[in-house]
């Protein structure tokens, strides 16, 4: 026989089992990613709804100069130079802001629902219509450009919704890949994928940022299409848990006597006489299910769940507030978000005023904090896998993260150069406890021993971590301080 590919070699090395889990991986990666990807165009966007108007300055001075005053109709034709009504005023820093605030609190608020929710409702057909409504309400948000909108309410509004069906995503990827993932190495596993939050962030900036200036309308309505794709995507391939396709989930852990088949054997034997009578979690019953190549020992009864009459309970809200860590973890998050959030929102029109840029060159340099954070999160995994301390891996980038962000703050404006070496450290260090604190702390806390596989609090676990972390307060410019290195509202010189 002639001898096989190296391609195709390369493929049976790997098992059924593999495949699938890469599969979700990479699907969840993706559908996360888009989420974020629609988050994304209003922070580049600000930068087209309130410009800084030389025109109307120069017209203002030079009626008063010969007519003393500047005509009324005038006044309001060049208005609208500004940008965007009615972002076009003075108090554009407050309205602007209150677009944030208004998702935000949306968004915080529906994560506590939605967790709850989450667990009782099939992922897929919920992960899938909430990605159909964020895609409808962020497409609604350009369509105000198409049809010429001005009321502020309706982007108030706009936003409001989508904030609340934007909290279907992440509780159900976060337990769809908890599904089909067990413990080990779980640190970098899902430090690596939770890079999907940078990827979507940069490709949420270069789409919004190609349209921004010529038609601002686009860069919601694109993101909100591809959103609304992915949702499709979702209901057509999105498995979620490995006993739907008779698959096994990853069973790693830190004894090497589950590397033996005997030691395998004996535990399971151990396990049947002393649990016989009590629900299994699911990374146990996978182990009973396998004896490490994949064939199924006819003497092992095991009760899967969803079965009649042994399902776990999903948990309440209060039962997982009990869990050690929950609470402490929860508010760790709320301090990094607010200053990822801040980041996230308020970036590139920082960039604009500080480093005299227009909209689209700085919604790309606002993506290197992306970038930085893709290294962070995937190094906070690395090393919370290797100290098995993830509080601690938390805490010290925190404290690292602090000065830095003071030095960001003042280097700035000194050049592009700094602002480049600076985001990146910035996003590495911000982006690095974020990241681990809302995939492996939520995951380890869903599956925590003190449950000890009487419910399942992944959902409801993840979405109070994530929703505590999501009620920050707005950023100081909303509330009408001035942005950094602008005054009277012209651009400092650097």
């Amino acid at each position: 026989m002639a001898r096989l590919p190296a391609g195709i070699r390369f493929i049976i090395s790997f098992s059924r089992d593999q495949w699938y889990r890469a599969f979700i991986f990479i699907l969840t990666f993706l559908l996360y990613a888009s989420f974020h990807l629609s988050r994304k165009p209003i922070s580049i966007v600000k930068g087209e709804l309130h410009k800084y108007c030389t025109a109307w300055d120069e017209a203002n001075v030079r009626f008063s100069s010969k007519a003393g005053s500047v005509a009324p109709d005038q006044l309001a034709d060049n208005e609208t130079d500004c940008g965007w009504a009615p972002f076009d005023k003075s108090n554009y820093q407050q309205l602007l802001g209150a677009l944030d605030y208004s998702f935000l609190c949306a968004y915080a608020v529906g994560m506590y629902l939605s967790g709850i929710i989450g667990e009782r409702l099939p992922i897929r057909y919920y992960l899938t219509f909430g990605m159909l409504a964020s895609g409808a309400f962020t497409a609604l948000f350009g369509l105000g450009y198409f049809y010429n909108i001005h009321s502020f309410g309706f982007y108030v509004v706009t936003q409001v919704i989508n904030g609340l069906v934007q909290t279907t995503g992440w509780p159900s990827v976060v337990t769809c890949l908890g599904n089909w993932f067990g413990k080990g190495r779980r640190g970098l596993i899902m430090g690596v994928w939770n890079s999907h939050t940078s990827v979507g962030n940069i490709l949420g900036s270069l789409i919004a940022g190609y349209w921004v200036s010529t038609c601002w309308g686009l860069s919601f309505v694109v993101p909100g299409a591809i959103v609304a794709a992915m949702g499709i995507v979702c209901f057509l391939f999105l498995i979620e848990h490995p006993k739907d396709v008779r698959c096994s989930s990853t069973l790693v852990t830190h004894s090497k006597a589950y590397e033996n088949g005997t030691n395998r054997l004996r535990l399971q034997k151990q396990i049947l006489k002393s649990e016989k009578n009590r629900p299994l979690d699911p990374e146990m019953q996978c182990l009973l299910l396998s004896d490490g190549k994949g064939s199924v020992h006819a003497n092992h009864m095991v009760i899967l769940p969803g079965d009649s009459g042994s399902a776990t309970a999903a948990i309440s809200f209060t039962g997982a507030l009990k869990i050690p860590g929950v609470i402490e973890f929860s508010l760790c998050l709320l301090f990094a978000k607010l200053v990822s959030y801040t980041f996230l929102f308020w970036l590139p029109l920082y960039i604009t005023n500080v480093d005299h840029l227009d909209a689209k060159k700085a919604g790309e340099l606002s993506t290197l904090f992306d970038v930085g954070g893709i290294f962070g999160g995937i190094l906070a995994g690395v090393i919370s896998d290797r100290l098995e301390k993830r509080a601690t891996t938390c805490g010290l980038m925190l404290l690292l993260a602090a000065p830095t962000l003071y030095i960001f703050s003042t280097i700035s404006k000194m050049g592009l150069e700094a602002t480049v070496a600076m985001l990146l450290l910035s996003g590495a260090l911000v982006s690095g406890p974020y990241a681990l604190i809302t995939t492996a702390v939520s995951a380890d806390l869903g599956t925590h021993k003190s449950l000890k596989g009487n419910a399942h609090a992944l959902s409801t676990v993840t979405a109070i971590i994530d929703g505590t972390g999501s009620v920050v307060p707005d950023p100081p410019h909303s509330q009408g301080a001035e942005l950094p290195g602008v005054s009277d509202g012209e651009p400092s010189s650097i």
